[in-house]
């Protein structure tokens, strides 16, 4: 198992797309510490790169990687390797490459340049944004042979995470306005990835209050050790349950 990581690893972090996807992230968090004057300013614009660019990187080369080594996993399976361990193999080496890129092109600006909580809570939560993304990529990969439609499916995903899902949200929160349903967002959120890494950060950043209400009682929950801890554990639930489906998959799928 440990070799066939190996292999992997060597292979991601020789691809072009993955050099060139850590270069743009080194470019965009530089440039916004040295182009802004605050750094909080800086955090926001970076912010925006984990909530919508490292998604959509980590769910499109994942998914075309794994169309792309078919070839490679039959070699696998026609030796004496179980398939379970395969499919770990492949989700150690694309999750373990798409996070050091992460924190290669992210991690180090933060780093140096947002040494409190906030930087931290970032680089945490932009490594599990990244896992989280490559296991629905092993869950979209799964679902069809065909190559094109994989990859619709994964675009789908990530329209439907960080861009459809807040605006259904929106529509809820003006449908029910004469109705207090400020404490059911707060469930409904962790039905999003990238909404609970959203508020994570926003909370550390300490803008919840330009949220209103609905950031106060944000605050109330996530702001708590034990909202902390809730938090990360659906993240790691986002990343856990779509691989856990495709390795069941995997395991039936005749190839």
């Amino acid at each position: 198992m440990n070799r066939i990581i190996k292999i992997i690893l060597l292979d991601i972090l020789k691809n072009k797309i993955v050099l060139g996807y850590t270069l743009i992230l080194a470019i965009l968090s530089w440039s916004s510490f040295a182009l802004e004057d605050n750094s909080a300013k800086g955090l926001l614009t970076i912010l925006n790169v984990i909530l919508f660019t490292v998604p959509l990187v980590s769910i499109l080369f994942s998914t075309i990687y794994l169309y792309n080594s078919s070839e490679f996993i039959e070699l696998l399976l026609s030796q004496p390797v179980k398939r379970q361990k395969i499919w770990f193999s492949l989700f150690i080496g694309l999750s373990s490459s798409m996070v050091f890129s992460f924190l290669a092109g992210a991690g180090i600006p933060l780093l140096i340049n947002a040494t409190d909580s906030v930087g931290v809570m970032m680089i945490i939560v932009g490594c599990l944004v990244s896992v989280v993304f490559v296991a629905l990529a092993f869950l979209s990969s799964i679902l069809t042979r065909d190559k094109a439609k994989g990859i619709g499916i994964a675009i789908i995903i990530w329209l439907y995470f960080a861009l459809l899902f807040d605006g259904m949200v929106l529509f809820l929160l003006f449908q029910f306005a004469d109705y207090p349903i400020e404490t059911a967002m707060v469930g409904i959120t962790g039905l999003s990835p990238i909404d609970l890494a959203r508020i994570q950060i926003l909370l550390h950043l300490d803008v919840s209050a330009m949220m209103g209400y609905t950031g106060a009682i944000f605050k109330d929950f996530f702001g708590t050790s034990v909202g902390l801890i809730v938090s990360f554990l659906l993240l790691s639930l986002w990343a856990v349950v779509p691989f856990y489906i495709s390795l069941k998959k995997f395991n039936r799928k005749d190839l």
